[in-house]
């Protein structure tokens, strides 16, 4: 009975000796009512009939009590083996085969007669009082010219059809036995069939379950279980994939928290370092004992394990910018991103993520250094305005000469001056985000750009004896920008190459394209730039030579202005310099279509 272990089988079972059960018992209930009522109808029938017989045949003694009577009925009923009973239409019984006619009581108030009054017959079934056992009365009535002249009653036992009733009954228990066993056995085998391969399904389900993901369901029954083991692993083999693709997602972060520049930790609600990340025991010298044994004041800060309680507390995250010093003797600053943690094990945590701004500290640092090198390069020339107009207030105009000498250095310093501020306000404007989005940016013709720009610039490469080459094609080369601006580009580089580059030398100035992209190279056989320098040239106010450039009228403005411009267009530019062989400066642009 090991089968019946299965819950399944049991519910298969019962509903199956359920269902055949109910069908069973409907059927018989149903046969012996019909059989019931078809020999009731039948056994009606035969009474009718023989009473209609009677009639005919007792038709000449019929009126009188009396002897002849007497044996009519007695050689009717020896052939009929029926109960007849004959009464005048009074209801008195004139002569009756079971008993004397004079022992029975008048039967006008019976069912059947007064039945019979009203219709063609009458029909009753009850226990004879003479017979003791259940009988079937049918009452004919006798008329002559419309009147009613006498009653002729037949009666019969129903105990023949009640015997055979029950026998009918008896076989169909017997038989709703019989089926009941053998629908059992059926059921079983059937439930068992059904429930088999549910029950292997479960074993290698449950081996799945145990973490077995490459178990493979192995089962072919050619009905819907085969879609059943298609589906299970089709599902196992989509889970095996999500658990790898979870387990690589899982050592993705592993490695991004192992190697991200922040440093983060977990805090518990009192404080305590719960897990920390490489970054966080390197910048804090943390070492992995003391987490979980230690609290957050180990870095030495409280206002962050006040914050972290507060966390805990509230349920929201903060933010707090805080200062420390290291064993280096280097002095940092932290921008910390505090957020409650899901709980585990009922512990509230806090994520802590620290977020070094020391580098914008040194930004800061170099706003000032730029503060500094601004008003220095103000004041310069403010110094020469200053000090050569004391002179010519002192000298009253008296010698022509110095004093045309000196009005022409105020004047150029003031022309420097103006330069300066016309490039910071350049800058200063362009740094805004709204002026930014208010530059209309055309296509401009980048080849155009350059020939005009060295048509203008031309006049000054002649007055130092310099030649300057205009070199690319005659078809455009459009990129994005605005024309303006795109032509300050051209003529700063264009301009610097002038002045770096010695009497006699040459620029060129070259445009070039592909399908993708627009280019322009400006190169000149100057002075060079040291490879030290190099790097610092787009820096503001950073000059390699700040007595030359000081002289040739640059402010250190220049090339920070360019490399702006050329990334505000989405452009890129290279420097190239050797000391004593020239500078080459490269300008490459995405291409677009007129």
């Amino acid at each position: 009975m090991f089968m019946f272990r299965s819950k399944i089988t049991r519910r298969l079972v019962t509903s199956f000796l359920l269902i055949i059960f109910a069908s069973f018992a409907l059927l018989g209930a149903f046969l012996l009512h019909y059989f019931h009522d078809y020999t009731l109808e039948n056994e009606r029938t035969a009474l009718i009939r023989n009473a209609k017989i009677i009639e005919v045949a007792l038709e000449p003694t019929f009126y009188v009590r009396s002897d002849a009577l007497d044996d009519t009925l007695e050689r009717l009923h020896n052939e009929t083996g029926l109960r007849i009973t004959v009464m005048d239409a009074e209801g008195n019984v004139l002569g009756d085969t079971a008993q004397a006619a004079d022992r029975l009581d008048n039967h006008f108030a019976r069912e059947e007669v007064q039945a019979a009054l009203t219709s063609d017959y009458g029909v009753a079934v009850r226990e004879s009082a003479t017979l003791h056992e259940n009988l079937m009365y049918v009452a004919v009535p006798i008329r002559h010219d419309g009147q009613l002249t006498g009653i002729i009653r037949t009666a019969n036992s129903l105990s023949p059809m009640e015997h055979s009733y029950h026998t009918i009954f008896q076989v169909i228990i017997w038989g709703l036995f019989l089926a009941l066993s053998v629908s059992f056995l059926i059921s079983v085998w059937l439930a068992h069939r059904q429930v088999r391969p549910i029950m292997l399904l479960s074993q290698d389900a449950m081996a799945i379950a145990a973490g077995n993901l490459d178990k493979r369901l192995r089962w072919h029954s050619g009905d819907e279980f085969d879609t059943l083991v298609q589906t299970i692993n089709h599902l196992t083999e989509n889970l095996a994939k999500k658990i790898q693709e979870s387990q690589a997602e899982a050592h993705k972060l592993a490695l991004t928290l192992d190697n991200i520049d922040n440093a983060i930790m977990l805090i518990d609600a009192r404080g305590n370092i719960v897990d920390a990340n490489p970054q966080a025991e390197a910048i804090f010298h943390l070492s992995p004992g003391c987490l979980q044994r230690h609290s957050i004041h180990v870095i030495g800060n409280a206002q962050l394990s006040e914050t972290a309680q507060v966390v805990s507390r509230e349920n929201r995250s903060q933010t707090i910018t805080f200062h420390t010093d290291r064993d280096d003797d280097e002095h940092y600053t932290f921008q910390v991103f505090l957020a409650p943690f899901p709980e585990e094990d009922d512990q509230k945590l806090v994520l802590a993520v620290f977020h070094d701004i020391s580098m914008l500290q040194e930004i800061n640092d170099r706003q000032a250094e730029f503060v500094s090198n601004a008003a220095h390069e103000l004041a310069t020339p403010l110094t020469s305005i200053s000090g050569f107009a004391e002179t010519l207030l002192d000298d009253d105009f008296k010698n022509p000469d110095a004093s045309h000498h000196f009005a022409g250095i105020i004047y150029r310093e003031a022309q420097r001056m103006s330069r300066l501020m016309k490039s910071l306000l350049q800058l200063a404007r362009l740094s805004d985000e709204t002026c930014r989005k208010q530059l209309v940016q055309v296509p401009v013709d980048l080849a155009a750009v350059a020939r005009q720009e060295g048509q203008a610039l031309l006049n000054a490469a002649e007055a130092k004896n310099q030649q300057l080459i205009i070199e690319g094609t005659e078809d455009p080369l459009f990129m994005l920008a605005t024309p303006e601006l795109c032509g300050q580009i051209v003529h700063n580089l264009i301009e610097n190459a002038i002045k770096y580059t010695p009497e006699g030398g040459t620029i060129t100035v070259r445009a070039a394209g592909t399908d993708a992209s627009v280019n322009l190279c400006v190169e000149d056989n100057g002075i060079g730039i040291a490879a030290a320098d190099l790097p610092r040239i787009f820096d503001r106010f950073y000059r390699v030579d700040k007595a030359r450039a000081r002289k040739s009228g640059g402010n250190g403005i220049g090339l920070s202005l360019v490399k702006f411009l050329v990334e505000l267009f989405g452009g890129q530019i290279k420097a190239e310099s050797e000391v004593g062989r020239g500078t080459r400066f490269t300008l490459t642009f995405p291409r677009c279509q007129q």
